[in-house]
Parts: C-alpha cells; structure tokens; sequence
C-alpha cells in the first residue's frame, strides 16, 4: 500500500515506565466501566449504549496524546475510553447514554471534547470546521476526530478530507477499523481494502497502524498532532482493531457472525497483551495488577450512583437552547409543548 509519509522530525519519544502504568490504568478502567455499562443498560438504569470492548488501546493511547491545553477532540458516540483518558467527568459523559441530556454534561470548551455526535460521520465536519478557525486565528491547536470504517462510506468523509487538504487544516482523522459497519464486514464495504490507502487521493499522509497495541497508537498519535501542528496540514490514522461485541445493546450480532468467528478473527485481547509487556518488561507487578482491579471497581460504583442520582432535564430545554435568538415556528412549538404537557 502507499501511504504519503509524515513530514520529518515529527517522531514522537517512546513512554515513559509510568506513563505506561497509566495507560494500562486507564485501559483496564475503561474495559469495566464498559462492560459494566452494557450490564446497566440491561438493568435498566439507562436505555442505550454503544459498547467498545476490544477497543481500548486504540482509544486510550489516542486520547492520552491529546494536549488539553489547546488540542480538540470530536468524538462519535463510541468513544467513552478516549473521554476517560482525557479525565472527563464520566457522570456528566454517561449522561447522554442515560438519556437525560444529549451531547453530555460535560463543559465541552473545558474539557476540550466536543458534543457526544451520534449522526454517523457528523463530527468530521465539525473538526475541520474548528481547525480552519485556529489557522485563520494563528493559533496551534489540532482537531482530532473520530469515525469508524463504517462511516467511511460517508459523503461528509470525502468533504471532511478534501477540505481539509485544500485548507491544510491541522486535523488529524483517527479511523477505529473494528472490521464491522455494524452488520457488515469491512470488505464488503471499503473499496480499495483499506481506509488509509485513500488519503493519497487527497494528498494527505496517513498511518497504518495496530490498534490493538496502546503504545503504537499513542506514538502514531503523537506524530500526527505533530506533524498537524507544524503547519503540515491534515494527517489520517486507520487503527485496525475488532469490535468484540455488538454494534450496540440494540444489536444482535449472532445474525451476521458466529462466537467462533468472532474469538477467531478478533486476534489477542489488547488489555491482556499489555499486561504481559509490562510484565515482562518489569514495568509492574501484580500488586500494581491488583490495586488497579480494586481502583477501576470503585470508580464504576461511584459513577452507577451518580448514574442512579440524575433527574431529568427540564423539557422547556428543548426550545431555550436550541437558537440564540428564537424563532416565531419555535415560540409556537413551545407554547404547544407547554399546553399539552404543563397545561399552561
């Protein structure tokens, strides 16, 4: 495959001892509150969730290169693990999987995620859009972006890409290939077999990368933020990793694969296959093993109580925020809500 490189001197130092100890902290935190998370959903303490087991690595070791004194992130609905490595607050994250607020709790410009999108490929519009501000502001943050193969197929992709290149935007697209667009396989979907051998067509360098290796993709992340913010213009990162669970508590994926395919085709488990490198490499020990199991627990019960704790939002909210200045259909729409639901 040919792949247009990254411009020189973008390489990133390899992770210090200690910063490999929080990566597999985070990776292991984010596997049990995912796992978790789809057990809530089918208690019943919230109604949907977009499960990303097996995909740790590739979203831990991204969102841990993110700078949050500058950098932006613009996830889709399936990136609770880069939100925790970026220490999001996971009430006020996990508050759109409850249902009580879209886009999250969180203060995006704080926090510097933007917005949960759950329209497929709608936040690489966005991200372009806020990386072409920092250049017309003379600014050096980047906008890194998330979507799946799946959402490749997309028309927004293409126009995300192309404007991007002509703009020399410093936006770096990070494709999680989890091999599936929900029932479909990626090679039933990606013409040209990878996601990556098409950023050549727009000019934009790209990386090819194991997204089931943390370390890999932290220094594939690194670079590319480099690359971004030395004013090389838009970098891709196709992140090959497999979705080891349905497309979301809604899906089924015994209809369109089997558990023997499923164990086959999805490789090692990246949560395991780290902690043999750091075992081997002497980097930790099983106490260190042990008190992160015990940190990771009591994490997910602080956030299924604050789960538990949240009230509804106000419905008035869905007409106060939606225009600076509101709208005569809007006022009528809100006056109609509160007849029918407040009796005002």
């Amino acid at each position: 495959m040919d792949l247009l490189p990254l411009a020189a001197g973008t390489s990133a130092p390899p992770p210090t001892p200690e910063q490999l100890r929080d990566l597999y902290r985070l990776m292991a935190t984010v596997r049990y509150l995912d796992t978790s998370a789809v057990a809530w959903q089918r208690q019943g303490l919230i109604p949907g969730y977009a499960p990303e087991l097996g995909q740790e690595a590739a979203q831990v070791g991204s969102g841990y290169a993110v700078d949050l004194t500058r950098d932006f992130v613009f996830p889709t609905y399936r990136e609770m693990g880069v939100a925790r490595a970026m220490n999001v607050d996971m009430v006020a994250y996990m508050s759109t999987h409850k249902a009580t607020w879209h886009g999250g709790l969180y203060d995006p410009q704080q926090s510097r995620l933007a917005p949960i999108q759950a329209v497929v490929a709608g936040s690489v519009l966005h991200a372009v859009g806020w990386a072409h501000g920092q250049t017309l502001a003379g600014q050096d943050g980047v906008a890194l972006t998330y979507f799946g193969d799946g959402a490749s197929s997309q028309g927004d992709v293409h126009e995300a890409l192309n404007f991007a290149a002509v703009m020399q935007a410093p936006v770096v697209f990070f494709v999680q290939n989890n091999g599936w667009a929900i029932s479909v396989p990626t090679e039933r979907q990606v013409a040209g077999g990878t996601v990556a051998a098409r950023a050549a067509g727009y000019g934009i360098p790209a990386l090819h990368i194991d997204g089931n290796d943390v370390v890999a993709v932290l220094q594939a992340t690194r670079q590319a933020l480099a690359h971004s913010r030395a004013g090389h213009g838009p970098v891709l990162i196709e992140a090959m990793t497999y979705r080891r669970g349905p497309h979301s508590t809604a899906d089924d994926p015994g209809r369109y694969r089997t558990l023997a395919a499923e164990h086959d085709d999805a490789g090692p488990d990246p949560l395991v296959r780290f902690r043999q490198v750091l075992l081997t490499e002497g980097v930790a020990d099983e106490a260190f093993f042990l008190a992160v199991a015990e940190s990771a627990k009591a994490e997910e019960e602080s956030l299924r109580h604050g789960l538990g704790a949240l009230g509804p939002r106000p419905g008035a909210e869905m007409f106060s925020l939606v225009f600076q200045e509101s709208t005569p259909t809007l006022d009528d729409q809100a006056a109609r809500w509160r007849k029918e639901s407040e009796h005002v």
